[in-house]
Formats: C-alpha cells, sequence, structure tokens
C-alpha cells in the first residue's frame, strides 16, 4: 500500500490544527493509502505545540518537528519534505484555504498517469482585493524575468512523487523560494483549479510587508535581469549625458547661449544620484543573498520532534 505524507507548516495556528486534521483525514478516510500528518510548528507562540503532542499521543500517524524560532515557511516546506517517508507527499496550509476535497484526485492522478506532480491553482481572487490583483502581476513579471513557467493564481498546494521530492531536496540553498524551486526542476505538473475560499478561523500571518518581501526573494533567487537592468541604466544614462555635452558645447559655441546653471545642475546631481543608489541597492540585494549563502547556516534547527517523546 501507498503512503501519503501531508505536510503542514504551522505557526500560531491554535485554532485550526484540529479541524484541520479531522477534515483531511475524514476526506481521505476511504482511499487506499497510508497517511503519516507532519506538521512544521514554526516557533509557534501560542498552544500548537502542545495540541500537536496531543494529536501525536491519541494518533500515531501524526508525527511534529517543532523549530527553534521562527524560520519561515520556507524552511518549514523544506524540513517536511527532508523528513516525510511517504511515497507521495502533499504540502498544504492549516487553514483550510487549501481544499482537502481534491485530495483524493491528486492521489489517482499520481497513481494512474505518468505524471510526477498535481498542482492547484486560484481561478479567482475573490475577497483579496488589491492583494489578489498585485500577485497576479507578480507572477506575470516573475516569469518575464526568469524564464520559468510558474502559473498566475499558483498555489502551494501540491503532491509529488517520491522522485520529484528527492530532486527538491538536493537544491539545499538557503535562500528558497518554493514555487520557483518546483517549476525549475522540472517534471510534468497536472494542474487542478478551485475557486479561492476565505480563511474561516484564525487570521493570517502574511502581511502586506512580507509578501512584497517574499515576492523580491523570488526574483532574487531565480532571475539576475535586475542586474542586467542596472547596467543597461548605466549604459543609457552615460549617452544621455554625452549627448547633453554635446549640446551644450555646440549651443555656446555656436549660438553663444549662456549655459544653465544650478537649477540644471541640481536636478541632474539628484536624478543621477538616486539611479546610482537604486542600481546599488539591486547590487546590495544579490549581495546579501551570496552572504548567507556562503555562510552555509542549516535551514532550520528543530528544538524537538515527536520521535524525541517516544
Amino acid at each position: 500500500m501507498k503512503k501519503l505524507s501531508i505536510i503542514v507548516p504551522c505557526f500560531n495556528e491554535e485554532e485550526v490544527v484540529n479541524t484541520f486534521y479531522e477534515v483531511v483525514g475524514k476526506e481521505l478516510e476511504k482511499e487506499n493509502i497510508t497517511l503519516e500528518f507532519l506538521f512544521i510548528d514554526d516557533g509557534s507562540k501560542d498552544k500548537t505545540l502542545k495540541i500537536l503532542k496531543e494529536l501525536h499521543k491519541k494518533d500515531e500517524k501524526v508525527r511534529y518537528i517543532s523549530f527553534a524560532r521562527n524560520f519561515g515557511k520556507e524552511a518549514g516546506v523544506y524540513a517536511g519534505l527532508k523528513e516525510c517517508t511517504g511515497d507521495y507527499a502533499v504540502v498544504m496550509d492549516a487553514d483550510l484555504q487549501h481544499d482537502p476535497k481534491l485530495l483524493p484526485k491528486m492521489i489517482h492522478i499520481l497513481k494512474d498517469s505518468e505524471y510526477e506532480t498535481v498542482a492547484v491553482r486560484r481561478v479567482n481572487r475573490k475577497g483579496e482585493g488589491l492583494r489578489g490583483f498585485l500577485s497576479k502581476m507578480f507572477f506575470k513579471f516573475m516569469n518575464k524575468l526568469s524564464g520559468l513557467d510558474t502559473k498566475s493564481g499558483e498555489m502551494d498546494y501540491r503532491m509529488m512523487s517520491r522522485k520529484m521530492i528527492d530532486a527538491i531536496l538536493l537544491m539545499s540553498e538557503y535562500n528558497r523560494f518554493s514555487k520557483g524551486i518546483f517549476s525549475w526542476v522540472g517534471f510534468e505538473t497536472k494542474w487542478l483549479e478551485q475557486e479561492n475560499i476565505e480563511r474561516s478561523l484564525g487570521t493570517s500571518k502574511w502581511s502586506f510587508k512580507s509578501l512584497v518581501k517574499y515576492s523580491l526573494q523570488g526574483i532574487t533567487a531565480f532571475s539576475t535581469t535586475p542586474l542586467v537592468l542596472a547596467s543597461f541604466l548605466g549604459i543609457l544614462f552615460c549617452i544621455i549625458a554625452f549627448i547633453m555635452i554635446i549640446v551644450v558645447v555646440i549651443k555656446t559655441l555656436c549660438f553663444g547661449e549662456d549655459v544653465a546653471g544650478f537649477p540644471t545642475l541640481i536636478c541632474c546631481i539628484f536624478l543621477i544620484g538616486g539611479l546610482q543608489l537604486f542600481c546599488l541597492g539591486i547590487i546590495g540585494e544579490y549581495l546579501s543573498k551570496m552572504y548567507l549563502e556562503v555562510k552555509n547556516r542549516p535551514i532550520y534547527i528543530a528544538k524537538e520532534t515527536s520521535e524525541d517523546n517516544e
């Protein structure tokens, strides 16, 4: 019998963990497959870890890894894929915005076809307003910059074969962007669609600032185009400056016009200075990523696991 690992990164999810366990378990109880729940407690400050310990005592299929601090969702996904033991693994959010009713269909697709992964994308962003629009624009922008094939509305909700899991684990970089990694490793993907489901319990841990930071991390992790842009802008402004010098010389020598003074000079200084800082900022982003990579720090540190208490 095949085994499915359900990987669930959690951060302050005390209100939804039990509900998630019951709903997903009920959805899969008729499937001919062995289950493994692997919850990743990402340094929660509430009772999430306590609830996970109680679930583990009640059901041996429930495992957990508790981080020493909050390392972020990407670290949680990596830890889950690294420690899972299933023939298949699915990454899900604890808030049930990833529709559990799709799980049986995903299992059958992997079992009965040559697909190595089944992924889910939203067909709309109803209820998300500006955030939904910006997310759509980001995916388009990301694909153009990186050459990846990320889908608009793509979610972290994805089921993978062991072959794809092993391929992902070969990419042990510190700065992780899972959607880009899933696309980069290849393998044929079957896409399923779902309507947007609003969170019914708890609150989202993703602020607008966090989403912007995550987007920038994705761009710098899979594209060097911003560096090319910085070089292009440098060349462009050198050409403009050269043309301006020629125009000023011709106007002065041929027409006797006075060269514009202080206001023009100040405007040019501010414009070119701002451009230089912008380009330095782009370079700084890439240097910071290199700095973190060469330190070779672990992606996460586990404080305790379900196996420690057995």
